[in-house]
Parts: C-alpha cells; structure tokens; sequence
C-alpha cells in the first residue's frame, strides 16, 4: 500500500464553483415541476433513470431529478476532482489525512490481488472457521465449541452481525452471538449458554476498549467459575493490534487475528473483524461476500460518472440534502435478513460524513451528512411511514428488496412483500389529490359536502423521492454489492463536500471523558469541576447508590 498523500486539490470553495451555482439555479425550476408528470411526459423515464451493477438494479427514477440534474451533478463531481480521488482510495493511497493513512479496506476483497497479509490473514480465518464448524475445536474439558460470543462494539460488532442475520442459517453450528453493551446483555446470554462449549472473540484493535474490555473480564470470569480449571485460554479468541495485551490476557498466539491501522472500523466487517461471520456461515459464504464487493468495487472504479451506481447514488443524495432541504433519510428494507442494515448504515454514514470542516479544516459552508434512520418496511408501514407520505418535512427513502425470497421461501409471501414495497414508493411518487379523494368518497355514497371536508385530511401531496434497489435474493454475494455500495455512496459524498470519511474524532473524545468520569462514579475519586450539569448528575447518582460525594 502506498504512503502517498492524494496530490488533487479541489477548490476551497465548493458553492462557488460553476457546477454548484449551476444546480442553486437549476433548483429554482422544481417549484413547478411534479414527478407524476414528469412521468406522464416520458414513458421510458424508468429506462433513462435506472442501471444494474453488482448484480443489484437500482431504480432512481421517482427522485426530483431530471437529465440535466443529473448531468450538473456530474459535472460537479467533474469539477471536484472524484474520479482521481476514487483512484486514490482504490490504490492504496493516503486518503485519510488527519490520521495520515490509507483507507484501503477495497484491499481486504481483492483476492489474489490483495496484500500478502491480508491473504494470510484470510487463510488463517478458513482454517479456524473450517475447524470449529466440522467440532475439532475443543473447550476445556474436551467437547467442541458450540457456541461463539464475539464481543466488540461499534464497527467491530455491527458489521458481522449484519452478515450472520442476513446470511447464516439459523441452524448453524457453532451458534453466532453478539454483545457490545456492558451488564445485562451479557449476563443474559450467559445465562442460556455452557462455559464448557462457549468460545468469545474479543474484538478491540487496542484490546482496551472500555465496554469491550469490561465485557471480555466478565466472560472470563464466568468462565473460570464453570471450568474445572484456572485456565480459560481455550474459550478465547481475539482480533485485535495489541499482540502483547491479548496475550497477557491468556489468548494464544495462534488465536490472534491481526487489525490494520489502515481498515476503519466501520468498514472492517471484510477483514478478521467477520470472523464470527465467516464461522455462522462459512468460508465459502464468506468468500462470495467479499466477491460480491469486489464486483461492486470494479464497477465504482470503471463505470463513467453518468452510469456509475456509488457516484450517481451519493450525488443525488447530496441534490436532496443540500439543494433540496432533505436534512434526513430513511433506509427502508423488505427484506427480514436486513433488520439491521439501517443501524450499520447509521454507523458507517453518520461517522464518515457528520463533519463539520475540509480536509484543510476550513468550516464548511454547506450541510455535511444526513441523519439516517429506518426499519423493516412492513413494520414501517404501519409506523413512520404517515410522516413520509403527509408530514412537512423531505425525507428521502431507500427502498430496498429481493425479486426472490431467501433460500426457496415462499413465492407467494415474497409477492404480497414486493407489492407493500411497491405501493409505498407509488404513492410517496404520485400522492393523491384532493379532487381524487373527493371523486372516491362521492362515488361511494358520500354526500359532497362531507367529502369536501374530509378531502383535505386524506390527501397526500406526493413529490417524496425514493431509491428502491433490488437485490435477485438476499445472497452473501448480493450482500457484499449492497454494502460496497453504500460504503463508496458515502464516500462520493466525502469527496465533493471534501471531508475526512475516516476519522471520527467526536467519538474519540466522547471515549475519553467517558473513562475520565467512571472513577468518579464509582466512588473511587473525587468529583471533579465540571459543568454544574455534569456535577450534579454525578453527585446524583452517588447519592441514590449510597455512596459520598
């Protein structure tokens, strides 16, 4: 991998470039425009506003865009320089610039081209997970692992737990389970498990993350009081930079998987850190998901700005963030296998783009990232799906889908799913008029003057805007596409708006007072001087649990 800074510069002001004053002028002609005549007017919109890549088709054709949107968004990306920067994180390059390093998890999917490493890496991961699935990992008193906790949180837990919802069988062997937050998560499962077949993987790249590390302590724990011996080195496991720190913690060095400095954590699930992926649903899955991203990969690096997913999926998003006042957007999926997508989602957008400097630091002028948030769509239909269609604000949707349901499940199911899918985005496109509502009610025996007062209250404005990307079916290949695709949608956003994608120094320091406050809480320091907000929750709690301040 290469230690090179990216040489491009763009201009130190995005809103005065002639791409970006050409859409403030561009914009000003939506007014007037509505998507069903737009749709109305050009019967082959679906076929100007649409593409597959990755095996995936995404329909973008119900967003407030038409060719010359979409061709001032290119030239913006144009102006800005993204095809030298996609070029650069693709290759290696030191893309991260407050932390002066590379941001090259592409490499972790690359296959024979990937670094020596990361091969190495790979081929170990088979082997344990091969050996675990077929019982010849043993515990402690000689029975095989059934069960494998992995305990991380962030980037070291959202991602793998994603890929086993989505694509383990829930008959697997050894069981996958997850815990990131502290007490009674953990205690919970442990409850439901047997110390003597239960293997944990600490994921913690300085194996001292708090929540982590307090978890990894009370496993052991549990697990020395159900052994007949002091040893618990068997049931343990780790991914993690601190060689020396697992180690002093009873791990072998043959349990040790490597993190690099140079995959963030959100976009880690492709390396050691998919581990318990890799073991729920094996290393010939596991390889499909990286296939599957590695495809999308080529397609973002190849494919013209005007026919490229990643770029016209995060371009367009920027047209409805900071042109067209969407402050948020929903990830609605209608698939069960992606329950959490919109929580990954949460993680891997909302940490990349909730900046508020350049790369050089200068505050930016514009919005940066959206707030994301969503569920599964048959649950949001009957939920906060009333605010998308007749609420004031723009809240743009990712509809997402299968064509087939997973493993062979019922056609007929996937059918009623797909039309719910559907009629949602229809209707967020179309809305229905007042005329219409009162046309309905009257044909149905209402007298006029009722409907006339009703009408109003059960019209729907229509003109929301919505992606809907379908998968063929939920697949680990499928999968891998869908999330290298949101991961480089995240990035196109990063590089015209010229922020860092990867840091996250909000975290950081939300970490560290956190560690600074607990030896207060705990009774074992004095209270310091913090804000009279702070102080006084401390003092608080110290009282109700009976302790001095």
């Amino acid at each position: 991998m290469s230690g090179t800074p990216v040489s491009k510069s763009v201009s130190a002001s995005l809103t005065r470039t002639p791409a970006w004053r050409a859409l403030v002028a561009h914009h000003r002609s939506w007014n007037e425009r509505r998507l069903r005549d737009l749709f109305a007017a050009d019967p082959q919109r679906f076929e100007r506003f649409s593409l597959e890549a990755g095996g995936l088709l995404l329909d973008y054709s119900k967003n407030l865009i038409t060719a010359e949107t979409r061709d001032l968004l290119v030239q913006l990306a144009l102006e800005r320089g993204l095809p030298d920067r996609v070029a650069a994180l693709l290759s290696g390059k030191r893309v991260n610039q407050t932390e002066k390093r590379a941001a090259w998890h592409t490499a972790l999917r690359a296959g024979d081209a990937a670094p020596r490493e990361v091969r190495r890496t790979l081929a170990a991961m088979r082997t344990f997970a091969d050996a675990l699935r077929a019982g010849q990992v043993k515990g402690l008193t000689g029975q095989a692992i059934r069960d494998v906790v992995s305990l991380g949180i962030g980037g070291s837990a959202l991602g793998p737990a994603l890929v086993v919802r989505a694509c383990a069988s829930d008959t697997a062997s050894p069981r996958a389970h997850f815990v990131s937050t502290p007490g009674e998560p953990l205690t919970r499962l442990l409850a439901t498990l047997d110390p003597t077949t239960t293997l944990f993987i600490v994921q913690s790249k300085s194996f001292s993350t708090m929540e982590t590390a307090r978890n990894a302590r009370a496993a052991k724990a549990w697990l020395l009081a159900g052994l007949p011996s002091a040893d618990a080195g068997a049931h343990f496991a780790a991914v993690t930079a601190n060689v020396e720190a697992a180690g002093a913690f009873g791990i072998a060095p043959e349990r040790l998987f490597p993190m690099w400095d140079w995959v963030g954590g959100r976009y880690s699930v492709w390396s050691a850190v998919g581990l318990p992926a890799m073991i729920a649903m094996g290393p010939a899955a596991f390889d499909e998901l990286l296939a599957g991203a590695a495809l999308m990969d080529r397609h973002f690096a190849e494919a013209p700005p005007e026919r490229n997913m990643p770029m016209l999926m995060g371009l367009i998003g920027l047209w409805h963030h900071n042109f067209c006042g969407g402050a948020s957007r929903a990830v609605i999926s209608y698939e069960p296998g992606l329950a959490l997508l919109p929580p990954y989602l949460q993680q891997l957008e909302m940490e990349s783009l909730g900046k508020s400097v350049t790369q050089k630091g200068k505050a930016l002028r514009t919005g940066s990232g959206t707030v994301v948030w969503g569920n599964l769509g048959i649950e949001a239909q009957h939920a906060y799906m009333q605010a998308l269609h007749q609420g004031t604000q723009l809240v743009p949707v990712d509809f997402i889908a299968a064509c087939s349901a997973r493993n062979g499940g019922d056609a007929d199911t996937q059918s009623v799913i797909l039309a719910s899918c559907f009629a949602q985005s229809a209707l967020l496109m179309q809305g229905v008029s007042e005329d219409d509502i009162k046309q309905q009610l009257t044909a149905n025996g209402m007298d006029a003057k009722e409907a006339a007062r009703l009408a109003p209250h059960q019209a729907l404005p229509g003109n929301r805007p919505s992606n809907t990307l379908l998968l063929p079916s939920l697949t680990p290949h499928s999968l891998g596409a869908l999330l290298a695709l949101y991961e480089h949608r995240t990035f196109v956003k990063a590089a015209i708006l010229d922020v860092n994608a990867f840091d996250q120094y909000g975290v950081e320091h939300g970490k560290k007072l956190a560690g600074s406050l607990l030896p207060e809480l705990n009774g074992k320091a004095p209270t310091e001087t913090h804000d009279a907000s702070t102080s006084a929750l401390i003092r608080h709690v110290l009282k109700n649990n009976g302790r001095t301040p």
